[in-house]
């Protein structure tokens, strides 16, 4: 008999000082499928399992929740009631819930993908649906995290006309901040005691947003989202060990999946740089001020085709 399945508790935000990574322990064990055979005791991160008279128990009281036990055990006696099995259920494709040993993958395949996505700039008008967004998600969550803690939240634009708002009010941040940076003296000012940015958002930015802004105001043309038909922010939770890294491990899966979809994807680092700041922008999507963003993903149908990957620069690699 299977043990009784508990229904997922919605994620709620840790305290602060608590480690947001380790919860109560949700896992239960079958003791007429179990074997003893201990599998599940030696992937256990946090040592919450042990083997008494022949069987695996509950012994410890905190939990990662990577239901690494449930994966490894060979007869299906776990059950880790922290996660959500419809998570591994997408909308637009089959997933084969089948763990992949090591090595078990064609290397030419994935690096060939991997070389394949590139960042689109020219989409047509086609809309996204819903569903390949919501899938989008799944498969961003099937990256690492710090401690397994995943903190992520992704706010989703599904037309164009939310991301045509979001553009609007990043254009409006921008506007402002190239009405500053035009003030040499406020720039030489700031610069004098410290503050460089400004002066180095002038040399290194202002003609390219300047240019946007007039494309945008003379003939509508959208050099920010590049007429994107959806979108996404990838944010976290503030008090993760490593929010960044778990946003954009996410991030990175998204923009792999799109490509295998059909999709094509472009980062938006300017974007990013409105929201960091002016919060305002971060709360106009909803976002709440113990969440920070770090990736906003452009996303639709591509207009546009190559032939052959692109090569990189030089790398350094040091020992």
């Amino acid at each position: 008999m299977q043990p009784p399945v508990t229904p997922p508790q919605p994620k709620k935000r840790a305290e602060p000082d608590s480690p947001a990574a380790v919860d109560p322990v949700s896992t239960q064990i079958d003791p007429d499928r179990c074997i003893g055979c201990g599998l599940c005791l030696a992937v256990c991160p946090q040592e919450t399992l042990a083997i008494a008279d022949g069987k695996a128990v509950v012994r410890g009281d905190m939990s990662m929740g990577c239901d690494h036990c449930g994966a490894v055990c060979p007869t299906e006696a776990i059950r880790v009631n922290a996660v959500d099995p419809a998570q591994f259920e997408f909308q637009t494709f089959r997933a084969d819930s089948r763990w992949l040993p090591h090595g078990h993958f064609d290397t030419a395949a994935l690096v060939n993908l991997m070389a394949s996505r590139r960042s689109c700039r020219n989409f047509s008008a086609q809309p996204v649906d819903r569903a390949l967004l919501e899938d989008l998600v799944k498969v961003g969550i099937t990256a690492p995290s710090g401690s397994n803690c995943q903190p992520w939240t992704f706010t989703l634009l599904p037309d164009r006309a939310m991301v045509d708002r979001l553009g609007r009010r990043i254009g409006d941040f921008f506007r402002k901040t190239n009405q500053l940076a035009e003030k040499s003296w406020l720039r030489h000012i700031l610069k004098w005691i410290g503050k460089p940015e400004l002066d180095t958002y002038y040399r290194q930015h202002y003609a390219t947003v300047q240019r946007g802004l007039a494309a945008h105001a003379n003939d509508g043309r959208d050099l920010l989202f590049h007429g994107a038909t959806a979108g996404m922010v990838v944010a976290a939770e503030n008090d993760a060990s490593c929010p960044a890294e778990d946003a954009l491990l996410a991030t990175g899966n998204i923009l792999l999946a799109a490509h295998a979809m059909g999709l094509g994807t472009c980062l938006i680092g300017f974007a990013i740089e409105a929201m960091r700041r002016d919060r305002s922008i971060v709360r106009l999507l909803g976002i709440p001020d113990y969440e920070t963003p770090y990736a906003v993903i452009a996303l639709g149908w591509p207009a546009e085709t190559y032939q052959r990957v692109a090569w990189r620069k030089p790398v350094t690699i040091r020992f």
